[in-house]
């Protein structure tokens, strides 16, 4: 285990100064692992605004914690939460861009069985994923 952890620092040491998009994508999920990622704090507020119907300042915090850096997980997550927020705000374009966008991130990416027969967004999920 302690290898592991040794490989995995090195690993984010070596690609610390490297700029690119994937380079940036795995730092971040390496902070994840580790449970550094600035936008941590961000996604939990925008996630606890969603749930309290907060949808304008859900998206902002959601937002910023993308800009600020995720892990995969969490960025799939934060770009599903986004797509709910602008299907049920009536957005469908936009819907189906956060869509796509957590696709870009995850191809495997499923909604749970609660979430994927919404009647808002179970369908539009459904038509951005059978067009990949």
């Amino acid at each position: 285990m302690k290898y592991a952890v040794f490989v995995a620092v090195a690993g984010a040491l070596v690609l610390a100064g490297c700029q690119t998009e994937p380079m940036r994508n795995m730092r971040a999920d390496l902070k994840t692992l580790f449970g550094t990622t600035k936008g941590a704090p961000a996604l939990a507020a925008g996630l606890r605004q969603y749930e309290d119907g907060n949808y304008a300042e859900s998206a902002r915090q959601l937002q910023s914690a993308i800009d600020q850096g995720l892990g995969q997980s969490d960025r799939v997550k934060a770009h599903k939460t986004l797509a709910f927020i602008h299907c049920v705000s009536g957005r469908t374009t936009a819907c189906r861009e956060e869509f796509r966008r957590a696709l870009s991130i995850d191809p495997a990416f499923e909604l749970p069985p609660a979430e994927a027969g919404h009647p808002t967004w179970g369908p539009v999920f459904r038509s951005v994923k059978a067009g990949r």
